[in-house]
């Protein structure tokens, strides 16, 4: 038998992984053989898959603890699942989904089984991903509404600043000497002083 391996994935860096890096040791897999990736699952483009790719061969074993954590793309789900196991000739194994498990039922009537439930669960995991964009949108909308402002809060113009913008235009000092005065950096001074204008 190759090696075993296992795979997690959260969408950022903030999200944390010891749920899926604690399933994937009950199921016996090495600290050292636990690939992690922390970005989206929208696409296969990311570091430690590709890592994990480069190492799975014919009788590697991977696990996952749920397919989402391999990817929300239906299309590309489906793709990397028969890549690693046609092309790679590996075994994968869906830790909280027991029927998605390639070591089981390589007769025709498993396969099958197997491949039907992959497909459910593709499309499952692209449509929640979507569901999450909407919802995402809706909520940026609602708190639009409400007045919500995003980005970083703009900083109060100083008193100082209007009398020294109009001395910058009168050529008697300079930008850095105006920002100065005003206590903040040229450009964001430049940039101030020529939207007062427009």
């Amino acid at each position: 038998m190759g090696n075993i391996y296992g795979y997690a994935r959260v969408s950022t860096r903030e999200q944390n992984t010891d749920r899926q890096v604690l399933s994937l040791r009950k199921a016996k897999v090495p600290n050292k053989c636990i690939l992690i990736d922390r970005v989206s699952g929208k696409d296969f483009q990311r570091p430690a898959y590709q890592r994990l790719l480069k190492k799975l061969k014919k009788g590697s074993l991977l696990y996952i603890h749920s397919l989402d954590r391999l990817g929300r793309n239906y299309q590309e789900i489906i793709r990397e699942w028969r890549r690693i196991t046609k092309e790679k000739g590996a075994d994968i194994v869906v830790l909280d989904m027991p029927l998605l498990d390639t070591r089981k039922g390589k007769d025709l009537i498993g396969t099958f089984l197997s491949d039907l439930v992959l497909q459910i669960l593709s499309f499952v995991a692209e449509n929640e991903r979507t569901s999450i964009r909407q919802r995402q949108a809706e909520g940026i909308a609602a708190a639009k509404e409400r007045g919500v402002r995003f980005g970083r809060p703009q900083r109060k113009i100083p008193q100082e600043f209007y009398r020294q913008c109009e001395k910058w235009r009168q050529g008697k000092v300079t930008l850095a000497q105006a920002a100065e005065k005003c206590g903040m950096p040229a450009s964001t001074f430049y940039y101030k002083a020529r939207h007062i204008r427009n």
